[in-house]
């Protein structure tokens, strides 16, 4: 059985700690939604969908050929986002939750993470560095009632945190899992903002 795996791409917040929105940065020439767009194995996934408050990340999302979702309420919380997205997949066994700013997720990663997932798909599946969880992760389809009841900004690990025995790990890199909250963070990855 071919099981079915979708990928939510969180695109929807405010960046406030940034002071703008955060996901236009530039970083070795292309935004950070470029780069976490470009880190998606596409043909690994049966759909991905982009969830979003802003115009132009909704326009690229389209130019991947990725599902738009148009974010109305960012202010909600990121568990309006999950909602939106959860939405927009539809029939899937699994989905994979993937943030978008870390510059130096490779696609590698996320494609060893949706064939580990596949090996296990009973379980939750994260990329992980010295053992301790980062992001994406890989929820079955059976977590998705939970994901949906979620409220304000209680993401995905809320969830986790009840079944950490279904919690499995694929280790990579640090640097992979480092996301940029603040224009320093981007710098301390080799990065200047070039936007």
């Amino acid at each position: 059985m071919v099981l079915k795996t979708g990928c939510v791409v969180m695109a929807a917040g405010n960046a406030r700690r940034f002071g703008e929105n955060k996901l236009a940065a530039r970083a070795g020439g292309r935004s950070l939604i470029r780069r976490a767009l470009e880190a998606i194995p596409g043909e690994a996934l049966e759909q991905v969908a982009v969830v979003t408050q802003y115009p132009e990340i909704l326009k690229l999302a389209e130019a991947f050929r990725f599902s738009a979702v148009r974010n109305e309420h960012p202010d909600w919380g990121i568990s309006h986002t999950i909602r939106l997205g959860l939405e927009a997949l539809g029939d899937c066994d699994g989905a994979m939750f993937l943030v978008s700013d870390q510059p130096l997720l490779r696609r590698e990663s996320v494609r060893a993470l949706a064939d580990l997932w596949r090996a296990h798909p009973d379980r939750i599946a994260a990329l992980a560095h010295g053992g301790v969880r980062g992001n994406p992760c890989i929820f079955p389809a059976r977590f998705f009632p939970e994901l949906l009841e979620l409220r304000e900004d209680h993401g995905g690990n809320t969830v986790i945190r009840r079944h950490e025995e279904s919690l499995i790990l694929l280790e990579v890199p640090a640097e992979e899992l480092t996301d940029v909250d603040t224009p320093e963070a981007l710098h301390r990855l080799g990065f200047k903002n070039e936007a």
